[in-house]
C-alpha cells in the first residue's frame, strides 16, 4: 500500500528553494568547469611544460579526470550522511569544500617556481573539487524534487540542473572577458588566477542563500519513522548498503543514462578548446565565445526540456538528445572545421540542444528510480560512477584520438557510440514519470492514474 503523498511545497517557498538550489550548484560548477577550461588553455604551459602542446595539454585533462575519480567517493559519504543528517547540512558543506579549493588554486605558485610541488598541489585541490562535487549533485536536486508534487517534477527538478550551464557560463565568460582584455603574456603572468580567486565572493553569496531553505519535508519523516524503527530494535543498515543490495539495477540504470550526456557534455565544451585552438590554430577566444553562445540557450532550454518531460514522460525526451546527439557527433566537427565563428557558435549551440535534452529530465528521472531512505546515496552512486567512466575520461580519449589520427572520425564515433548507450539503457528502463516520491521505488509500487495526471 503506497504511503500517502506528503502535501507540496508552496509555490513562494519552492522557487526560493530552487533558486538557493540553482545558485549554490551554479557557484560548484563554475569552480569545476574552470580548471577544465584551465587545463585546455593555460595549465598545460604553466604547470605541465612540455614541447609537444598536445602532450601538455593531455597530462592536464589527466588531472582533471583525477577531480572525477573522487566523485564516487564524494557521493558515497555525502549520500551516507546526507540520508541520515538531512540534504541541507550537506549542501552546506559542499560548497565550502569546493569553494575553499578553488580560492586555493587561484594562490598556488606555478612549475616556474617550485618545480614538481605545483602540479602535486594542483592534483590534490582537484580531489577536494571532485570529493565535493560528487556530493553537490545528488542533493541539489533531491531537495528540489522532494519539495515539490508529482505534476511539475521534471520542470522544477531541472533548474539545479541549469548551473551546470550557468556555471559555464560564468567560468566561460570570466575568461572570455579577460582573453579580450588581456595580452597572452599578462594572462599567463597573473591573470588566470583572478577567476580562481573570484569563487571566494561567489561561495559567499551561494551560501547565505543556501542557509536559507527549509529541510526536505520527505526527509524528515523518512528519519522519523527510522527513529521510531530503531527505538523498536530495529537495525539500521548503511544507505549505500541498502541500495547495492535492493537498487544495484537503478544504479546500473543511472550510469547508463547518464553515459551519453556526460561525454558530450565535455566533448563540446571541454575538449571544443583543444579542438580548435591547437588543432585549427584559431584564437581562444572563438572557442570561448562559442561556448558562451551555446551555454546560454543551454541555460534556458535544460528546464524546457524539463517541463516536456512532465507532459511526455521522462524516456521520451531523453531520447530525442541521445539519438540526436548520435547523429550530431559527425555534423559537430564538419562545423567546426569551417573556421566560420557563426558556424561554430551553431555547431556548439546545437550540440548543446541535444544535450539539454538528456540532462534536463535526468534529476527527476534519477531521484524518481530510489526509496526517500536511501535516495541520496543511489542518486548520487548512479550519478558520480558514472562521471569515471564517461566525464573523467572523455577530454583525454578525445585528445587522444585526435593526436593519433589526427582526424576528428574517432571522435565522433566515440561521441556516437556513448550516446547509443545511453539510447539502449532508456529504452530499456522503465518511465518514472508521475511516481511519489515518499513510497518505494524499488519495490516497484505502482503508480495510479491520479499520480500521473
Amino acid at each position: 500500500m503506497a504511503a500517502a503523498t506528503s502535501a507540496p511545497t508552496p509555490p513562494r517557498s519552492l522557487a526560493r528553494i530552487v533558486g538557493a538550489s540553482l545558485v549554490g550548484t551554479t557557484v560548484e560548477w563554475y569552480d569545476f568547469f574552470l580548471y577544465g577550461s584551465a587545463a585546455a588553455l593555460v595549465f598545460n604551459t604553466l604547470f605541465f611544460p612540455t614541447t609537444d602542446p598536445l602532450t601538455g595539454t593531455l597530462i592536464a585533462f589527466i588531472t582533471y579526470a583525477v577531480g572525477f575519480l573522487a566523485r564516487p567517493l564524494g557521493g558515497i559519504v555525502f549520500g551516507h550522511y546526507g540520508d541520515r543528517l538531512g540534504r541541507k547540512k550537506l549542501l552546506v558543506v559542499s560548497l565550502v569544500m569546493m569553494g575553499g579549493a578553488t580560492f586555493a588554486m587561484g594562490l598556488l605558485p606555478t612549475h616556474a617556481t617550485v618545480g614538481a610541488a605545483a602540479p602535486v598541489l594542483l592534483t590534490f585541490l582537484r580531489l577536494v573539487q571532485g570529493f565535493a562535487l560528487g556530493g553537490e549533485w545528488g542533493g541539489a536536486v533531491l531537495i528540489v524534487a522532494e519539495h515539490g508534487g508529482e505534476r511539475h517534477r521534471g520542470f522544477w527538478a531541472s533548474w539545479p540542473q541549469a548551473g551546470a550551464p550557468g556555471g559555464n557560463l560564468l567560468a566561460t565568460g570570466v575568461l572570455a572577458l579577460l582573453a579580450a582584455v588581456q595580452s597572452d603574456e599578462a594572462f599567463l603572468a597573473w591573470g588566470w588566477r583572478i577567476p580562481f580567486l573570484l569563487s571566494g565572493v561567489l561561495v559567499g553569496v551561494g551560501l547565505w542563500i543556501r542557509l536559507s531553505v527549509s529541510e526536505s519535508p520527505l526527509f524528515l519523516e523518512a528519519r522519523a519513522r527510522a527513529e521510531a524503527a530503531a527505538e523498536q530494535g530495529a537495525k539500521e543498515t548503511p544507505p549505500v548498503v541498502d541500495v547495492l543490495r535492493r537498487s544495484w539495477r537503478e544504479v546500473l540504470t543511472a550510469i547508463g543514462t547518464r553515459f551519453g550526456e556526460n561525454i558530450s557534455y565535455y566533448v563540446l565544451t571541454s575538449f571544443l578548446l583543444v579542438y580548435v585552438t591547437v588543432h585549427l590554430g584559431l584564437p581562444k577566444s572563438t572557442a570561448l565565445d562559442a561556448v558562451l553562445i551555446g551555454s546560454a540557450v543551454h541555460f534556458a532550454a535544460i528546464p524546457a526540456w524539463g517541463a516536456l518531460s512532465d507532459r511526455i514522460g521522462r524516456r521520451p525526451v531523453t531520447l530525442i538528445g541521445s539519438v540526436g546527439m548520435a547523429g550530431w557527433a559527425f555534423a559537430f566537427f564538419a562545423l567546426l572545421d569551417t573556421k566560420s565563428f557563426p558556424v561554430i557558435a551553431l555547431a556548439v549551440t546545437a550540440g548543446l540542444l541535444l544535450h539539454g535534452a538528456m540532462y534536463g529530465p535526468q534529476a527527476a528521472f534519477i531521484s524518481e528510480m530510489f526509496d526517500t531512505r536511501v535516495r541520496y546515496s543511489g542518486a548520487s552512486l548512479g550519478s558520480q560512477l558514472a562521471s569515471i567512466v564517461a566525464g573523467a575520461l572523455a577530454p583525454i580519449l578525445a585528445v587522444e584520438l585526435l593526436k593519433d589520427y589526427d582526424s576528428s572520425t574517432p571522435v565522433s564515433l566515440y561521441l556516437a557510440f556513448a550516446a547509443l548507450v545511453t539510447t539502449f539503457t532508456v529504452l530499456a528502463a522503465r518511465e518514472t514519470r508521475g511516481r511519489t516520491l515518499d513510497t518505494s521505488a524499488a519495490t516497484g509500487t505502482p503508480v495510479s492514474a491520479a499520480e500521473r495526471v
